[in-house]
């Protein structure tokens, strides 16, 4: 895996767009939206790619044929060097033959730390989770009926500015992927639902936007979850991107009941599945 040079990261973006997958996150990294990584098999004449984005998350697609290229995807997903210390998750293109290989590559892995002898890949960060990443789409119909059903939303719900920005610390917040407070309010979109104090209870925020899409962000902090501030935060998000001919997009892991519940509390309809890897790392 040889880092490309930033400069040349928009040469990657025909092969990105040939990707039938949501792929937001990436296309953040190429376009420099977002600091992250690109690495290739050969800068002279590259045609694989493994795009890492600063959050956890990461890319790989493009062509198999360079047995050294591919064997270094393996060797970082396995972490066999030891090199990672936090968590990432991975998705592949589907139409490309990754997905095979990194199958194949995490059940050596896993077999040879003894995964299943008393533990599981959920509790075990030295081995390769295989969870299940879902995209959506956005039924309009079913939005309209949602926001019907759930008749007038709190009215301490504003927009998301920069004081809320450096606020949120922790979780799914929008500085994990927006450079600061001022790129993200100058290019991108959010709201909070306050407390009384004018605490942020929840927020919905734009974590990628480019090509008329928005990729929807959810954080709910600890002691407001089970209130419903995340439908009214995301409603108001997604009523935003109707008024401004965007499309909302949303995606999670098929194990993240309370996300993907909440998203077709919202109107949105699952319509396509992918293996998504937990890379291995030293907790």
């Amino acid at each position: 895996m040889i880092e490309l040079e930033t400069g040349k990261y928009a040469q990657v973006l025909p092969l990105l767009d040939l990707v039938e997958i949501n792929t937001l996150f990436a296309r953040a990294v190429l376009e420099h939206t977002i600091t992250g990584k690109v690495y290739t098999d050969n800068p002279d004449d590259p045609r694989a790619y493994y795009i890492a984005h600063p959050y956890g998350m990461s890319l790989v697609l493009g062509d198999t044929g360079n047995d050294a290229f591919v064997g270094a995807v393996c060797e970082y997903i396995t972490n066999n060097k030891g090199g990672r210390r936090t968590a990432e998750w991975l998705q592949a293109d589907p139409a490309g033959e990754w997905t095979g290989i990194i199958d194949a590559a995490a059940a050596l892995h896993n077999s040879t730390i003894g995964l299943g002898e008393g533990f599981t890949a959920e509790n075990c960060s030295r081995a390769v989770q295989c969870n299940t990443r879902v995209n959506f789409i956005l039924d309009r119909t079913a939005f309209a009926a949602a926001k019907k059903a759930a008749g007038r939303q709190p009215a301490h719900i504003a927009r998301l500015d920069g004081e809320h920005f450096t606020a949120l610390e922790q979780g799914v917040v929008p500085r994990f992927f927006w450079r600061d407070a001022a790129h993200f309010t100058a290019e991108g979109a959010g709201f909070v639902l306050l407390t009384e104090e004018g605490d942020v209870a929840a927020a919905a925020f734009s974590s990628c936007r480019a090509g008329g899409q928005l990729e929807i962000g959810i954080e709910t902090l600890q002691a407001h979850r089970g209130k419903g501030y995340a439908f009214a935060v995301s409603l108001a998000l997604i009523e935003y991107c109707l008024n401004h001919g965007l499309e909302p997009v949303w995606a999670c892991r098929l194990e993240n009941t309370g996300s993907y519940r909440l998203a077709q509390n919202l109107g949105f309809r699952p319509v396509l599945t992918l293996p998504y890897y937990g890379l291995a790392y030293e907790a």
